[in-house]
């Protein structure tokens, strides 16, 4: 299981023991940069996030699931093969370009103070299992 928490406004992370910060990120919006969002959320989950009051606690979790997905399976795929939706209040993860044929994901998000924390469990698919 990977952990991640995400720090909404300083923007930190824990993995493995590990704590780095990443300052100013989240004080960046969506209408100030939006390239720097393009290239790590889905138009869905962009959309999905600048529907609330604060989409920076939104799209935290999206990243910490996002970031949670690509250390757990240890290989090169994009943020933008990751799909996260909610469907009757309920994470929903999609592998996109052959990603679902290779892994099973699943995972959760949560939201406290100005943390978000993403949780992911990911297998790999055998040959046998397809």
């Amino acid at each position: 299981m990977i952990l991640n928490i995400m720090k909404l406004y300083d923007w930190k992370f824990w993995y493995r023991n590990r704590f780095s910060s990443y300052k100013k990120i989240w004080k960046i919006t969506y209408s100030k940069k939006p390239s720097f969002y393009k290239k790590t959320f889905l138009p869905s989950e962009i959309e999905y996030c600048l529907k609330f009051k604060k989409p920076a606690e939104h799209f935290a979790g999206k990243f910490a699931i996002n970031e949670s997905i690509r250390k757990s399976i240890n290989e090169s795929i994009s943020f933008l093969d990751i799909e996260t939706f909610h469907n009757k209040s309920k994470l929903k993860i999609k592998l996109h370009k052959n990603w679902d044929t290779k892994y099973k994901v699943l995972g959760s998000i949560s939201h406290e103070n100005e943390y978000a924390i993403g949780m992911v469990i990911s297998e790999k698919i055998s040959v046998l299992q397809k």
